[in-house]
């Protein structure tokens, strides 16, 4: 009798919440036996790209590095900033205060410029006596090498915009695209007169906005995953069938292979498709394993652009600038996670940043590039933080002497602009002398490379 009286209530309270399922005054009814009836839905999880960016197995060493390189970008920005002023070397920290948001710092600028002493020399105004700033004769020196070797570099970026365009639908590229990966392809700042004006054989301007390749070159119609594909077959002694479509796959360490993923990727790895620089023609996706070739030829127009870049690396919202240009009707995003042993994400400092990842080894590039090494030798000095060292230590003591010199000159009635200057410029001729190659090593923050 109390069987049935239980059962009966629990048919009333189903009942119930099927009439008005958002009352929220009935009491919960625990699981039991006498309550299998009642249905038990569960949500089915999301597959979206954010989940899969956010399940993705973490690289730690590239996510370190792009990190550091996030750093290195917002110094750099600082020194533009700086340069652009016409009034003197060094700026009040007061007046850079207000660049704090221009930069993107999350801290205080005051406290940023003291945490780097190698990039930044704060010193207080003899005069004024107010706290400024001025960029160290030492990263000086080597933002200045980076500029002339992209000047001395001018025919191979006309190279590499080349290339470029050969990987265009129709031979033509947006100059705002190579606008907007200037710095990753290592051009020049005016690279829009210095290569694309000067080589008129090879780019013609049809607008403002667009340049054309005027005549292909055979010699650029082999890609580099291509050169890596003959080098494997010569020195592995690999068979032409597993060589001929495959690309390099490099896992991260942790990363999970799940049942028939294996069979998967040997399948893709052998896949035939439209290789990036034979023809315009896209393949159709209708066709037997069509929309698999045409994704195949889309990872290796991003494979080839990327090792086409100074450090293998670049944002993820740039590529979309190239999606039409390349005829790639396809997420980007999308096609960068799908392939995880090819690209690396990362989305350390507020960025996504694809990485090539068959290029970096530790967190360092493998075959480094002239402008690479000098980018590396400007992220070193910014690596080594407050470690003082002999140099510093010689220049806190011309510092030192400069300031009761400036003090007696001021004392004796004569103008400021006429010793302040003078005595800030001499600090750049003590700091000239410096060889920019005896930076302390601080590549120990990436495993030794």
């Amino acid at each position: 009798m109390n069987l049935s009286k239980v059962s009966k209530h629990h048919c009333l309270l189903q009942f119930r919440i099927h009439i008005n399922p958002q009352e929220t005054n009935l009491p919960k009814i625990p699981f039991g036996p006498f309550n299998l009836f009642i249905q038990r839905r569960w949500k089915k999880p999301a597959n979206t790209a954010q989940t899969r960016l956010e399940s993705r197995t973490i690289d730690s060493k590239l996510n370190r590095l792009t990190t550091y390189l996030k750093k290195l970008k917002t110094i750099l920005k600082i020194y533009e900033l700086m340069s652009n002023r016409k009034r003197g070397p060094f700026v009040s920290l007061q007046l850079m205060s207000r660049w704090t948001n221009i930069v993107g710092l999350n801290v205080g600028m005051g406290e940023f410029v003291h945490k780097h002493p190698h990039v930044f020399d704060v010193f207080t105004h003899p005069v004024r006596r107010n706290l400024c700033c001025r960029i160290s004769g030492k990263f000086k020196g080597l933002v200045s090498e980076e500029e002339g070797l992209v000047k001395d570099c001018e025919l191979e970026c006309a190279k590499r915009v080349k290339r470029l365009l050969m990987l265009s639908k129709n031979g033509r590229l947006h100059v705002h695209a190579l606008r907007l990966i200037r710095r990753e392809l290592g051009l020049p700042e005016d690279f829009r007169e210095s290569v694309l004006g000067k080589y008129k054989e090879d780019f013609r301007l049809v607008d403002l906005e667009i340049v054309e390749l005027v005549d292909k070159d055979e010699n650029f119609g082999v890609a580099e995953v291509e050169k890596w594909r003959e080098k494997e077959y010569r020195e592995k002694w690999l068979s032409e069938f597993e060589t001929k479509f495959a690309f390099p796959i490099n896992f991260p360490t942790g990363f999970k292979i799940e049942r028939g993923f294996r069979e998967k990727l040997k399948n893709w790895q052998m896949l035939p498709y439209l290789k990036p620089y034979e023809g315009n023609e896209v393949v159709q996706v209708g066709a037997c394993g069509g929309n698999n070739r045409y994704e195949k030829r889309a990872v290796a127009m991003i494979h080839e652009l990327l090792s086409l870049t100074v450090e293998k690396m670049v944002e993820v919202e740039r590529l979309a600038h190239f999606k039409k240009d390349f005829g790639m009707e396809v997420n980007v995003r999308e096609l960068l996670l799908k392939n995880p042993g090819i690209f690396y994400i990362s989305t350390k400092g507020s960025t996504h940043t694809v990485i090539l990842r068959e290029a970096y080894s530790k967190g360092c590039l493998i075959e480094p590039n002239p402008i690479y090494v000098v980018r590396r030798k400007m992220l070193d000095l910014v690596l080594l933080g407050c470690r003082n060292t002999r140099e510093l230590q010689a220049e806190e003591e011309i510092k030192n002497g400069s300031d009761s010199l400036i003090r007696k000159a001021f004392a004796g009635n004569t103008t400021v602009g006429e010793w302040v200057v003078p005595i800030l410029e001499s600090f750049d001729n003590v700091n000239d002398h410096d060889d920019p190659g005896e930076i302390i090593d601080a590549s120990a923050e990436f495993d030794g490379c």
